[in-house]
């Protein structure tokens, strides 16, 4: 009974072996050993040492103590490898498999945000269309007092400092924080956010066309807007998340579904962390820049939301494994 766990155990550990390259590298069908088939073969692990505890202290000198002194090595070293090799790994799965995936799941409240962020930018365009003067609501008088002397606020910004780039990193994540966290207010929050914002961007690009300065906003924003408007929206549809959580029906308990939200939303947004510190450098010290030509810019900020877009609808096969846990990061 006991020679046929051992057995199965050296059986597994053959599997896992597979899995590994001459170099020690993993296969990239390394998900044919899941999460699950692991812990399968720690419990065996588990059993077999505790089979080699007996064996050396009742039995030294047999071959079960021998045999089994070799299969608890070479398990331990196995999966010690193992473990390093996919905690090596962890960002580049997550990215590859877990953002992806979880981003996808979001698909409706993504869309509803999309559809809200364009209804604010008719309205606050048809609301300044008809108020021009709507516009010192939104930017100041100051602001509106430049674009009559044909001066366009954004001249002002002095970069190309790495402090001005941190302050824009966190002030952008700063939104998106509150988007998601709106989402505690069953999703109120985070809808009157993405709202808002598309509401400001409708008012900001109808006042600069009433002034003529639309060409001089457009070469500003164009590195970095589309994916910072994205992310905005991202930050929103994540936040809706738990907001949908939190009302809709279900047989789970409402706790146990708005505490699974709560995880997929916030890996989602961690997940969009790099794309805000890429913003904060791109809006700190290429927006700015009056000497470089917009060709140069639009290309960066075209560049930017395709490679978001690449990660974020990366196909995934259906029966991949996936980690949702914090610690993959």
């Amino acid at each position: 009974m006991r020679r046929t766990r051992w057995d199965v155990l050296s059986s597994k550990l053959d599997v896992l072996d597979q899995s590994l390259t001459a170099n020690g590298k993993l296969r990239s069908a390394r998900s044919n050993v899941g999460h699950e088939a692991i812990e399968e073969i720690v419990l065996d692990y588990r059993k077999a040492l505790s089979d080699f505890a007996i064996a050396r202290a009742r039995f030294p000198g047999t071959w079960a103590a021998r045999h089994l002194a070799q299969l608890v090595a070479r398990a331990n070293h196995r999966l010690r490898t193992d473990g390093e090799q996919r905690k090596g790994l962890g960002l580049a799965q997550f990215y590859r498999v877990t953002f992806p995936r979880l981003f996808q799941r979001m698909r409706t409240e993504i869309l509803l945000c999309v559809a809200l962020f364009l209804v604010g930018i008719l309205l606050g365009v048809a609301l300044t269309t008809l108020t021009p003067t709507a516009g010192a609501a939104f930017l100041g008088h100051d602001a509106i007092a430049g674009l009559e002397r044909g001066e366009i606020w954004t001249d002002a910004i002095q970069g190309g400092s790495s402090m001005f780039s941190a302050a824009i990193a966190r002030n952008n994540m700063k939104v998106a924080m509150t988007a998601w966290a709106g989402g505690l207010l069953a999703g109120i929050g985070s809808l009157y956010i993405v709202f808002f914002n598309g509401l400001m961007l409708g008012v900001i690009v109808a006042t600069t066309v009433h002034y003529a300065m639309q060409g001089a906003l457009f070469e500003f924003i164009s590195a970095h807007g589309p994916l910072e408007l994205t992310l905005i929206l991202v930050a929103g549809a994540a936040g809706l998340h738990m907001g949908r959580a939190m009302i809709s029906d279900g047989d789970r308990p409402r706790g146990q579904r708005l505490a699974e939200a709560a995880k997929t939303s916030l890996l989602v947004l961690l997940g969009c962390l790099p794309f805000f510190l890429t913003l904060g450098f791109i809006e700190g010290f290429l927006s700015p820049a009056a000497s470089l030509p917009l060709s140069l810019k639009l290309s960066v900020g075209i560049a930017l939301e395709l490679a978001f877009i690449a990660v974020a609808l990366r196909p995934v096969p259906a029966n991949h494994a996936l980690d949702v846990s914090v610690g993959s990061l």
